[in-house]
């Protein structure tokens, strides 16, 4: 390689790109902006609207909404509770600390179970309370006015940045979406096409699928506001993305069953035949041709009553995996031309409620430790540097990774606050003028959001934005004390190394323990599962690869032990999936005079995860409803065929599920 092309390929790298740019640019414009109206407007605190643009700078417009959507409601709840504690606890600091630190780990808690920026608008409403309240908490009567100006800033931040996002042209999440789900879409009849011809992948395979696939969620929540069809677009993208789950289980269960039948017989030819022109991305007219073809099959099968059992699954999971098609691709023609798509699916997010406690724990104790020792220490900015404190701790906590973000938070506090060392006694240095101080923030503004485009550098990045305005403090007259500023910085530094310590030290959640709780949680689900009580199937799907995702996330060691870990999760979402399933279809029978003579034994041999008794059970079910009329013996098929799914699942896991000790198995 010549000098020539690495120089090019150095400055490829490293130049950021011109949509870079542009951010920079509008999140520079905006911030701008907002000071100049919070100047205009007489606003206390005038850095803050800056700061708010800076919390809400998101390369979308889709994002940007979303986020200042769940800012809005979590200030305004923050606000209230603000109020409420210094109405109780004014003439008390203890009491008011000690209220304030239940309210911040309650906040934590609740946003652990969300997701997204309904999460960042939880844990929002715990730290707006230290803002107001805190930094009140040697003026108590100045409380309210306070609480009113914060809400005032607040929405004059999402007001200016919403007004240049689409002034500006800021790109719709939407249209980068779309791209995202046809790439998964083809990498989803991929991997189809694989199993077809290859069998099994294995859980590593399908584990690398699931990777593509999830991420896409956050965005297919975040598109709903930016258009007047956008909540048709976003329903869309949730149930494509909940298709694609589907296609990959059900994908899965034909190659399985398909490999247990000595003798395909015509109809599983023909089945695999269909699935195979489906891997080909076939029009919507081909689809629902062959979704007719298999309920066909299907219903013969039924109505035949001897056919072997693993046939039926085949028939069953070939038509599960070509309705999911049909919903994948309708999703994705809605997220591109805004019709109301065929159903709207939840895409449920797992979370360990183990961790969720130990998140808020950690959160609590670390304000609680570090509040003592700035009271301690008797220091006038103490409650400025409880703020903080209590900001990037509950930033933190909704983070996958807090250690990592945490020692983004040390490195971004330091750059913070040496820029604003430097912009505001070097380059400011008495200049009282707007122009000056918006061409000093502007290369540290685009500095930080180039950092906050790149994902190793985004915590960074972050930070820089977020925390140089608050440093630097633009104020009305600008007021230049060197003491006051350079305290402020080393309460702030010495705060962030006091959140890198803490993350690490404090109920610190290691991967193994991840791993264990996961699997404990996905042990209760089975358990609720094979007792009737394991909810919708669709749902659960998707909370099943929601699981798996993380779980692969949390695996480590040798590749062996890697796949066997990951082959045991897939065993046991795959069984809990196939149990829910087959007792929503049991209770949909139940109505059949015919079937309850089968329909209680399928439902013990669940519960005592009896492999034998559960295939007993769909024989008796599918020669009980050959008889009856199409729709019962198509509920039937799925029925029998989630009956064997659980059967062989158990067989083949007999020792690892006998261990969870949630079922004789």
């Amino acid at each position: 390689m010549s000098a020539i092309d690495r120089a090019v390929r150095f400055l490829d790298a490293w130049v950021p790109k011109p949509a870079a740019w542009a951010f920079a640019l509008r999140i520079w414009i905006a911030m701008m902006l907002a000071l100049a109206a919070a100047f205009w407007l007489q606003l206390d605190s005038a850095s803050s609207a800056a700061t708010c643009v800076a919390i809400l700078a998101q390369p979308k417009r889709g994002q940007a909404i979303s986020k200042a959507v769940y800012r809005l409601l979590g200030t305004l709840i923050g606000a209230v509770v603000a109020l409420v504690l210094m109405a109780l606890f004014a003439q008390d600091r203890v009491l008011l600390l000690l209220g304030f630190t239940v309210w911040l780990g309650l906040c934590v808690f609740v946003a652990q179970f969300l997701q997204d920026t309904r999460a960042y608008g939880a844990m929002l409403s715990g730290y707006t309370v230290a803002i107001i309240a805190l930094g009140q908490i040697d003026e108590p009567q100045g409380t309210f006015d306070a609480a009113v100006s914060r809400v005032a800033v607040i929405v004059l931040g999402i007001v200016v940045i919403t007004f240049i996002n689409d002034a500006l042209a800021s790109p719709s999440t939407w249209r980068a979406l779309l791209p995202q789900l046809r790439k998964a879409w083809d990498e989803t009849r991929g991997y189809a096409r694989e199993t077809l011809t290859e069998g099994d992948l294995g859980a590593s395979r399908t584990a690398a699928l699931i990777r593509t696939i999830a991420p896409m969620r956050a965005d297919a929540s975040a598109i709903a506001g930016e258009l007047d069809d956008g909540r048709f677009r976003a329903a869309g993208a949730r149930s494509c993305i909940a298709a694609l789950y589907v296609m990959a289980a059900s994908i899965r269960s034909v190659a399985a069953a398909a490999a247990c039948l000595r003798n395909p017989g015509p109809a599983v030819s023909e089945a695999m035949a269909i699935c195979r022109r489906v891997t080909d991305a076939p029009d919507p007219d081909a689809l629902d041709r062959d979704d007719e073809r298999l309920r066909d099959l299907v219903d013969a099968a039924i109505r035949d009553g001897t056919r072997p059992l693993d046939e039926v699954v085949v028939l069953q999971r070939a038509l599960d995996f070509v309705c999911a098609a049909t919903f994948a691709q309708d999703g994705i023609r809605a997220v591109a031309d805004g019709h109301k798509p065929l159903r709207d699916a939840t895409l449920p997010t797992h979370r360990d409620f183990p961790v969720a406690l130990r998140g808020a724990l950690r959160v609590a104790l670390s304000f609680a430790v570090t509040a003592a020792t700035f009271v301690a220490l008797g220091l006038p900015q103490a409650s400025f540097a409880l703020v903080q404190v209590a900001a990037t701790a509950a930033l933190s906590s909704v983070t996958p990774d807090p250690k990592k973000f945490a020692t983004g938070v040390v490195i971004g506090m330091t750059l913070a606050a040496t820029f604003a060392g430097i912009a505001r006694f070097a380059l400011l240095n008495g200049v009282q003028g707007f122009p000056m101080l918006a061409i000093a923030m502007a290369p540290v503004i685009i500095f930080g959001c180039f950092l906050s485009l790149n994902p190793r550098t985004f915590g960074i990045g972050f930070i820089v934005i977020v925390f140089f305005p608050v440093l630097l403090g633009p104020s009305n007259p600008q007021t230049y004390d060197a003491l006051t500023f350079l305290l402020n910085a080393l309460l702030v530094v010495v705060a962030a190394i006091i959140l890198s310590i803490v993350v690490r030290l404090i109920l610190p959640v290691t991967p193994a323990q991840q791993r264990a709780f996961a699997l404990d949680s996905a042990r209760r689900s089975l358990a609720d599962a094979l007792i009737g009580q394991g909810g919708d199937a669709t749902t659960r799907t998707s909370l099943n690869a929601d699981r798996l995702f993380q779980f692969a996330g949390y695996s480590s060691g040798s590749g062996a032990v890697r796949r066997a870990n990951l082959h045991h999760a897939f065993a046991l979402a795959r069984l809990e999936a196939a149990a829910a399933r087959a007792h929503a279809e049991l209770r949909r029978l139940w109505s059949i005079e015919d079937l309850r003579g089968a329909i209680p034994h399928a439902r013990d041999a669940l519960a005592a995860g009896n492999d034998r008794g559960l295939e007993i059970a769909a024989r008796d079910l599918i020669r009980a409803a050959s008889g009856q009329d199409r729709p019962v013996r198509l509920t039937t098929a799925r029925a029998a065929s989630d009956l064997v799914t659980a059967s062989r699942t158990i067989t083949r896991h007999r020792r690892f599920l006998h261990r969870l000790d949630i079922a004789p198995f």
